[in-house]
C-alpha cells in the first residue's frame, strides 16, 4: 500500500507541476478515449499496481486542465495544494462523514471549519452548516428547510402528509435565478410553474421595487429566492433592501460563488444585508479551491434545518441528533469533506482568501480592459470575477477556436437573447501573465 500510494501521489504531482504548460484542453477522440479504458471486463484479478499505471494512461489524453490557471469556464476553481493533500488523505483514511459516531474527526473538521466559513462569509454565527456536494445539493436541501417552515407556520406538516392537499406555496424569484433553484423546485414537488418571476435589472440583480409588487400580489406561504453573484455578470441582489421588500418570509440566498465577496473588504458592501436572510448555499470547489464535490448549506434555524432533511433508523446510532454532519445533508454514505475545507482554510487563513477573492476580481477587470481594448464589447459591469465579452456575430466561432487552440478554455452563454463569451476568473493560481497571454489567443483568434 505505501508503494502504491506513493506511485499515485508521484503520478499527480507530476500532473499538477506540468498544467501551466500543458493545453488546458485538446479535441478528443471519443472513441480512442472509450479504447483506451476499454476491453472486455478481466477474468482474473489484476495487481493493483497495474491497474493504476493503465489508468493514468487511459486519462491522459481526456484530462481538462481545470486546476490550471487558464481554465476560465464554469467558475471553477483549482484545488490548492494543502486541500489536495487532505483529500488523498481522507480517501486514505476512508471515513463515512454521516455521522460522529461512524468518524469523530471528520465531525470536529466539519465542527470547525463549519464556524470558521460562517464567520468569512457574514453568516449568523449559531446557523447550521451542512456539507454537500455542491450548490444543487445547497439550494435544494435549503429550500426543503424553507418548505418545511412556510408550511408548518401553516399548520401544515409537509414531511407526514406530503404536499397533496397542502396550502399552495408561492416561490418568488428573479427571472434571471440560476437554473438549479428550478431543479430543486421540481425535485421538491413544487414545480417550476410555483415560480412567479421578479423582474431583474440592467446588470441581472433583482429589481426590488418589482419584488415587492410580486409578492404583495398574492397571499399564502411564500419562499423568496435571491442570489448572490448573477452567474453570468457576478451581479449581487440588493439583499437588505430586498429583505425589506419581501416582508417577514423565508428568504434563500443561492450564492455558489457570489456568497464569498463578504470575505473580501472590497467587495463585502456587495452583500450588505446577507445575515438577514434563513437559508443561504454556496459551493467550496469554486472561489475556496478545495477539490470536486464540496458546497455548503447554511440555515438560520438548525432545528427547521434538520426536521426538514433527517431520518431515524433503528440500526442509525446517532441519527437524528442534529450532528451537523448526516441529518443537514441529503446522502447517508458520503465522503468526509470537511477535512479539505479545513485544511484550505488553514492554508490560506482570512487574509489569504481575502487576497485570493480580490485578486480574481482586479484579474477580470484585466480581462475586460485588455479584450475592449482589442476592439470586443464588455456586456457587463466587471464587479466580481464574471466578464461577458462579445465578438458579434463571429461570437460562437470564436469560442470554438479557443477551445480547440488550448492556450485557455472559456464556455459560451446567452444573457438576453444575445450570445457571449463567458470568462470566470476564480482560480489560485492564476496570475496577470496568464490573463495576458490568454488575452492575447483571443484576440488573435478572433482576427481569424
Amino acid at each position: 500500500m505505501h508503494a502504491l500510494l506513493a506511485r499515485a501521489a508521484e503520478l499527480a504531482a507530476d500532473y499538477r507541476a506540468g498544467l501551466a504548460d500543458r493545453p488546458v484542453a485538446r479535441p478528443v477522440d471519443a472513441a480512442a478515449l472509450r479504447a483506451g479504458f476499454g476491453g472486455p471486463l478481466p477474468d482474473a484479478p489484476s495487481p493493483p499496481s497495474e491497474v493504476l499505471e493503465q489508468l493514468a494512461r487511459a486519462a491522459e489524453p481526456g484530462l481538462v486542465a481545470t486546476a490550471g490557471p487558464r481554465f476560465f469556464g464554469f467558475v471553477v476553481g483549482g484545488a490548492l495544494p494543502a486541500a489536495t493533500a487532505a483529500d488523498v488523505l481522507a480517501a486514505g483514511w476512508d471515513q463515512n462523514g454521516f455521522n460522529a459516531v461512524l468518524s469523530p474527526a471528520a465531525a470536529a473538521a466539519e465542527d470547525v471549519a463549519g464556524g470558521w466559513l460562517k464567520e468569512l462569509l457574514g453568516l449568523p454565527s449559531g446557523a447550521s452548516a451542512g456539507f454537500v456536494t455542491g450548490g444543487q445539493a445547497a439550494n435544494t436541501a435549503g429550500l426543503a428547510a424553507a418548505r418545511h417552515h412556510v408550511l408548518a407556520e401553516a399548520g401544515w406538516d409537509v414531511e407526514r402528509d406530503g404536499l397533496t392537499g397542502a396550502p399552495r406555496v408561492r416561490v418568488v424569484a428573479s427571472e434571471e435565478r440560476h437554473a438549479t433553484i428550478d431543479r430543486a423546485l421540481r425535485l421538491l414537488g413544487f414545480g417550476t410553474r410555483a415560480v412567479e418571476p421578479v423582474k431583474a435589472g440592467p446588470q441581472g440583480a433583482i429589481d426590488v421595487g418589482d419584488l415587492a409588487r410580486v409578492c404583495a400580489a398574492g397571499s399564502g406561504p411564500l419562499i423568496v429566492c435571491l442570489q448572490a453573484g448573477n452567474v453570468n455578470t457576478g451581479a449581487c441582489d440588493d439583499l437588505r433592501a430586498a429583505r425589506e421588500a419581501a416582508g417577514d418570509t423565508w428568504i434563500h440566498v443561492d450564492g455558489a460563488f457570489g456568497l464569498w465577496a463578504a470575505a473580501n473588504p472590497a467587495t463585502r458592501p456587495l452583500l450588505d444585508g446577507v445575515e438577514l436572510a434563513d437559508s443561504w448555499a454556496c459551493d467550496g470547489h469554486k472561489w475556496l479551491n478545495v477539490p470536486y464535490d464540496s458546497g455548503f448549506v447554511f440555515c438560520a434555524r438548525p432545528g427547521v434545518h434538520a426536521a426538514a432533511i433527517a431520518y431515524r433508523a433503528a440500526y442509525l446510532t446517532g441519527a437524528g441528533e442534529v450532528s451537523g454532519m448526516g441529518d443537514l445533508t441529503l446522502e447517508s454514505s458520503r465522503r468526509a469533506r470537511g477535512f479539505a475545507v479545513w485544511a484550505a482554510l488553514r492554508e490560506l487563513g482570512r487574509d489569504g482568501v481575502a487576497e485570493l477573492v480580490g485578486r480574481c476580481c482586479l484579474l477580470a477587470r484585466r480581462f475586460a480592459r485588455i479584450l475592449a481594448d482589442g476592439g470586443a464589447e464588455i456586456a457587463n459591469d466587471v464587479v466580481l470575477n464574471q466578464v461577458l465579452v462579445s465578438f458579434g456575430d463571429e461570437t460562437d466561432a470564436v469560442i470554438r477556436r479557443v477551445q480547440d487552440d488550448g492556450t485557455c478554455w472559456l464556455g459560451g452563454t446567452t444573457w438576453r437573447g444575445r450570445r457571449y463569451l463567458r470568462i470566470s476568473v476564480s482560480g489560485w493560481l492564476t496570475t496577470e501573465a496568464d490573463v495576458d497571454r490568454s488575452a492575447a489567443a483571443i484576440l488573435r483568434l478572433a482576427g481569424q
